[in-house]
């Protein structure tokens, strides 16, 4: 009967999954409809703007040409008008020499005969009817001004729709997730010498396979990338996967996008735990703030701000968003988990993360404020007392920065310290690998290491962290530095400044 029952739950559950997947894909037909429908609206829109300025350059071409044609009209009928009226001066003047030689011949006394020869003589010598030309100076033609259009007609009948790019594919094998980057690398499937760049498309999820319609992020783009490979930097890892896509362009028109692809992003995100933490902390999300008032006076102080809707400037600079980790709990739940441990009291000026390390590899940094006086850095197990402070149990480990009169650097566990003789970072890097055993602390710019504890984590670890004066700023949604495995391989087995407290005090 169990086996059945276990059997027909295991059934359900496929069949929800599969209904869920159903309804996704629904959901992406009918947003791809609507996106059709908007494209084709666009495109049109599109091609009438195209045919609109086709024909305005025509008509403006047109206009051109006919003036052109007009100017040489005007400019063969005035030189044809000049010719026709120096033609018409010199028959006037030629008739009416004519008309005087005609007289002459008539002239009875020959001394006067030979005065008015002389006289016509000089005249028709001078005459412009001699000095003219009787080629017209511009030809009748028009056929330089004529036009044929049978290429451009050809052409104009040859239009297409532009050549679109084919969308290229993602080489899933040669794409890289590591030290909070991704390198996204693809090809074209085939050659295409008209593309003139990529666009790389990428969003955050925690949902695995296709892309969802709901409940996404939107997609940040990257635009005019000349390679085929792309590399994605300083991102925080606060989802489970990231959505991958990249489309082809020419000088004319981008092409299709790939078929997305899911990449995992590995990474320990958490929050502060303000339910327990001293009353003396002011703690908002990733940050923390010592405040002397504490209990009553904060609590005072409370009041005037939601009465002027005003907070803390620091705070409010310093306030992180991200989104919670998938195996996240509710607050009340976490609170059960732990037990409903009381508030951190006393001197133990403490506040934990909110998420427990049961297993792997994992990585965050602590940045202080300049003015912080002293201050922790560590994991402890749940079972951490209100009155404990960090590295005075044997069931936590931590460094400790003094920065009064002169700055130290210590590692402290079991109510033992060990004084390190380094130069305190301004940002702390703590890796721990909960299954080799070890919690190690770096420089977190130079990757230097600073201090290793190696023991045996037996209960679950939450981040701890203690400050009097001052804030400490946590950054989480990290993955392990590639410098740091590195390193964590080559100081495994080693001694000296890296060794366990539990082992040389």
């Amino acid at each position: 009967m169990d086996e059945q029952r276990e059997t027909l739950q295991r059934i359900v559950s496929t069949l929800a999954n599969k209904n869920d997947e159903i309804h996704n894909f629904i959901d992406m037909l009918n947003h791809t409809i609507k996106n059709v429908q908007v494209n084709s609206s666009n495109v049109i829109s599109g091609l009438d703007e195209e045919f609109d300025g086709l024909y305005s350059i025509l008509d403006e071409m047109k206009g051109s040409m006919a003036n052109t044609i007009q100017q040489e009209e005007a400019h063969k009928i005035q030189a044809l008008q000049d010719q026709l009226s120096q033609c018409s001066n010199a028959l006037e003047s030629s008739e009416e020499l004519l008309e005087l030689a005609a007289q002459s011949l008539d002239i009875k006394d020959p001394v006067e005969f030979l005065k008015a020869a002389r006289q016509i003589k000089d005249r028709v010598t001078m005459a412009s009817a001699f000095r003219i030309s009787l080629k017209p100076k511009v030809s009748d033609s028009m056929t330089h001004l004529m036009v044929d259009f049978a290429l451009e007609k050809r052409m104009l009948q040859a239009v297409k729709f532009l050549p679109v790019p084919k969308p290229p594919e993602i080489d899933l094998a040669a794409c890289l997730v590591a030290d909070n980057c991704i390198t996204v690398s693809w090809k074209m499937p085939e050659e295409d010498s008209r593309i003139d760049h990529f666009v790389l498309e990428y969003r955050k999820t925690n949902f695995d396979g296709l892309p969802r319609v709901k409940d996404e992020q939107r997609w940040e783009l990257i635009d005019y990338i000349k390679a085929t490979e792309y590399t994605l930097s300083g991102l925080k890892f606060d989802t489970k996967y990231i959505n991958v896509r990249v489309q082809a362009c020419n000088k004319a028109v981008a092409g299709e996008y790939s078929d997305p692809v899911t990449l995992e992003t590995k990474a320990f995100v958490f929050s502060l735990d303000s339910t327990s933490s001293h009353l003396n902390l002011k703690v908002e999300d990733t940050y923390v703030e010592w405040d002397p008032t504490g209990g009553k006076g904060q609590e005072k102080i409370k009041g005037k701000e939601n009465k002027s809707s005003g907070q803390n400037p620091l705070l409010k600079s310093n306030r992180r968003s991200g989104v919670p980790s998938p195996k996240r709990t509710s607050i009340s739940a976490r609170s059960s988990a732990r037990g409903s441990r009381d508030r951190f009291t006393g001197e133990s000026y403490t506040v934990l993360g909110d998420t427990a390390i049961e297993s792997g590899q994992h990585y965050w940094e602590v940045r202080a404020q300049k003015d912080c006086k002293s201050y922790s850095v560590g994991v402890t197990y749940r079972n951490m007392g209100k009155f404990d402070q960090l590295g005075k149990t044997n069931s936590s480990w931590c460094i400790h920065i003094n920065n009064w009169l002169q700055t130290t650097l210590s590692a402290k566990h079991n109510n033992k310290t060990k004084t390190l003789d380094i130069p305190v970072p301004d940002r702390i890097g703590v890796y721990c690998d909960f299954d080799g055993g070890q919690l190690a602390f770096y420089n977190a710019n130079s990757k230097e290491l600073l201090h290793t504890f190696r023991t045996k984590f037996t209960q679950p670890l939450l981040p701890g962290f203690m400050i009097w004066c001052g804030g400490l700023t946590v950054s989480t949604g990290l993955q392990v530095p590639s410098a740091v495995k590195t390193l964590q391989k080559s100081e495994n087995g080693l001694s000296g400044s890296t060794s366990s407290l539990n082992n040389i005090a």
